[in-house]
């Protein structure tokens, strides 16, 4: 149907609510906001999918989160009756919608005699990580939309080993619900019959508090903490998403005395009234809460992002300014910290790994060798870490010391399978706590990693492209890099190209050595450069968007700093001439 015939069938259709028919016929006239609405169906990509909350196919809406549970519950009957025994849990944020959006997947599974088991109130995405495997649950759903501007939201899958769908078993969940058309017709069991018939259960603290345990256990300096919590100062904004309540449990409960947490944005407001966009890796989301760190002279800042699965550090630099540090430093910090407390204790395992995406420094490589463990790299995005997770637990052969990557996720131990804010944030704070006991900031720690190691810098850079014909574009560009790679880049030889497509990687020698890339296939394409440097093109999974990462590794700040902009600028400028 055409994108008219799709908007017609929703504004005469006896299913769709009268609010909704409304918000169609104010737009009756605007036929170009009709197309945007109506051309297509909001895509499940590799997860879930995000969108503007409103009316239409092509929007964040109950009847596009209907037809997506569906989908999904048709898959889970396909395999047996075991997975619709097991039920399905559910979390969601402070967004817009997002309680409504979950009662409405939790009474289409009801409708499919799938239990669901509904978080009371609004819970940190890792938190629904952890209650998938504590509750053997089949599958989860949480409803985010993760940093993104007020007007999105989200849905994203969670499979049985509590980490998100990846590609194979999305390409599945993508099918199934490709295969519900009259979504608008789709069922729901009523609310009081499904309680009734123990088919929707609301879940209490109790499961919180099983997690916050597990977070409790990957501490690894509580002495420490003990020792200075009276005098060391933390700064905390949850950006007014759901990390206030189990960040601040989890620093009071391991000993943390002087937490301050950011009064305008302590309680969830689903506008982020005082920030543009509720990102930790935007400098402007601390604004507030450095502010509040030099009234009280604070020497640690946090702030996690909505949903509570990324978090943001900024510490004082030699001149006592608060700066920013960026995923890969506190990445770098945290390997560090990490491998030198389990050392100390004894407690490094023989057989440890780290597992850290094609996209992140290679600094914490750097580090994780020279403690004899192993650095595994996956594709961008926290799910692969989470995949890597459940393989070594199947062959046991190697034991998961922590996940990281760039844009902020992290991970330390197995009981969740997805980057944990929560967890990031107690050990950034025992480990700023640690330096601070040794008369240091987490600053002077970093250079000091710098100093031993190398100076690394990294950076990215978007490349934002609108509708069908920039997809196209995007398309193409990649395609010319995979057929002609650059012999160089602004003047550093490449000594090496990746291919996540053909999954090869060939030697820029006269022979050009071919090897294969262990990894599923992705459109991604990586130039590995002299002097441990590298740059990589990758279109975003969830936005329309051309990403150009670098990295670079020199001999001071600024040496490094200047060839990183350099290099990213000549690709920048590659681009634009394809």
């Amino acid at each position: 149907m055409s994108h008219i015939d799709n908007y017609l069938t929703w504004l005469n259709n006896s299913q769709i609510d009268e609010e909704t028919k409304e918000e169609l016929r104010q737009i009756q006239n605007n036929t170009g906001e009709i197309e945007e609405r109506f051309y297509k169906d909001l895509e499940f990509g590799t997860g879930g999918f995000r969108g503007i909350i409103g009316a239409g196919t092509n929007r964040m809406n109950k009847y596009t989160v209907r037809r997506a549970t569906q989908g999904l519950a048709d898959y889970i009957a396909s395999k047996g009756s075991e997975g619709k025994n097991r039920g399905v849990v559910i979390a969601y944020d402070s967004r817009r919608m997002s309680r409504e959006f979950s009662e409405e997947a939790a009474l289409v599974l009801g409708a499919n005699a799938i239990k669901a088991y509904l978080f009371n109130d609004l819970r940190a995405t890792p938190q629904l990580s952890f209650a998938i495997r504590y509750l053997n649950c089949i599958a989860g759903i949480v409803i985010t939309a993760s940093h993104n501007p007020a007007e999105y939201n989200g849905y994203k899958v969670y499979w049985e080993d509590g980490g998100q769908i990846t590609t194979n078993l999305a390409q599945a969940i993508t099918e199934s619900i490709d295969k519900v058309n009259a979504y608008l017709d789709i069922l729901l069991v009523n609310r009081e019959d499904a309680i009734n018939k123990g088919l929707l259960v609301y879940l209490d603290e109790a499961v919180d508090d099983k997690y916050i345990e597990e977070v409790k256990k990957q501490s690894l300096r509580g002495d420490v903490v003990k020792k200075v919590a009276d005098e060391f100062k933390v700064v905390y904004t949850p950006l007014h998403g759901t990390g206030n309540v189990p960040v601040r449990r989890v620093l009071r409960e391991i000993g943390f005395n002087n937490v301050f947490v950011v009064p305008e944005q302590e309680l969830p407001d689903p506008e982020f009234s005082t920030v543009v966009y509720p990102n930790p890796e935007d400098k402007k989301a601390f604004e507030l809460a450095i502010d509040l760190a030099k009234k009280i002279d604070a020497h640690l800042i946090l702030g996690t992002d909505p949903d509570c699965d990324r978090v943001g550090a900024v510490v004082k630099d030699k001149t006592g300014e608060y700066i920013i540090l960026t995923g890969n430093q506190t990445g770098a910090l945290l390997v560090e910290y990490v491998l030198s407390s389990l050392k100390e204790n004894k407690r490094l395992p023989e057989n440890g790994v780290i597992v850290k995406t094609i996209v992140t420094s290679e600094l914490g490589t750097r580090i994780a060798e020279n403690y004899g463990i192993n650095m595994v790299n996956v594709l961008t995005g926290f799910k692969y870490i989470g995949e890597k997770i459940k393989e070594f637990e199947e062959t046991g052969d190697r034991q998961f010391i922590l996940g990281y990557e760039e844009s902020y996720g992290y991970l330390a131990g197995t009981y969740a399978r997805d980057k944990d804010a929560v967890v990031a944030s107690m050990l950034i704070c025992e480990m700023a706590a640690y330096y601070y006991s040794k008369g240091m900031t987490l600053y002077e720690a970093l250079l000091e990693l710098y100093d031993r190691y190398g100076y690394f810098a990294e950076d990215l850079k978007s490349i934002t492209v609108q509708g069908k014909e920039g997809l196209e574009k995007i398309y193409v560009i990649m395609e010319q890099f995979r057929n002609r790679p650059p012999m160089s880049i602004a003047d550093n030889k490449v000594v090496c190209f990746e291919d996540y497509k053909s999954q090869q990687r060939v030697y820029m020698n006269h022979s050009k050595d071919v090897e294969k890339i262990e990894l599923p296939k992705a459109n991604v394409v990586k130039f590995i450069l002299e002097n441990d440097g590298w740059m990589c093109l990758r279109p975003s999974g969830t936005e329309p968007k051309l990403k150009i990462y670098g990295g670079i590794k020199g001999n001071s700040w600024q040496e490094v700093r200047g060839i990183l902009i350099e290099s990213i600028n000549y690709m920048e400028n590659l681009i634009k001439d394809l």
